[in-house]
């Protein structure tokens, strides 16, 4: 296999995964702004950031958060894709 179709390959995966962890975003969280970069620094492949309405809650907004990490840590597990994810205050 060519260093290219690899490199397809693995970007293909970063982006069936982003896309899962957006649309759990999304499930859990409608009305949430969800923003992803694929631009590398350092270790990481990628990142997101969630901007949750301003009504959620601090509980509710944790909840989201650890949601998705612990996604992202599946994502890690099962194709070593490092995708970091935070949620933010939408202010």
């Amino acid at each position: 296999m060519s260093k290219d179709t690899t490199a397809e390959i693995q970007r293909d995966i970063l982006d069936r995964k982003l896309t899962e962890i957006t649309l759990l975003a999304k499930r859990l969280c409608p009305e949430a702004k969800v923003e992803a970069n694929t631009v590398r620094y350092e270790d990481e492949d990628a990142r997101l950031k969630i901007l949750p309405p301003s009504g959620l809650s601090e509980a509710e907004e944790e909840a989201l958060e650890e949601a998705l990490v612990e996604k992202c840590i599946e994502v890690f597990d099962e194709t070593g894709l490092f995708i970091v994810c935070a949620a933010f205050d939408s202010n």
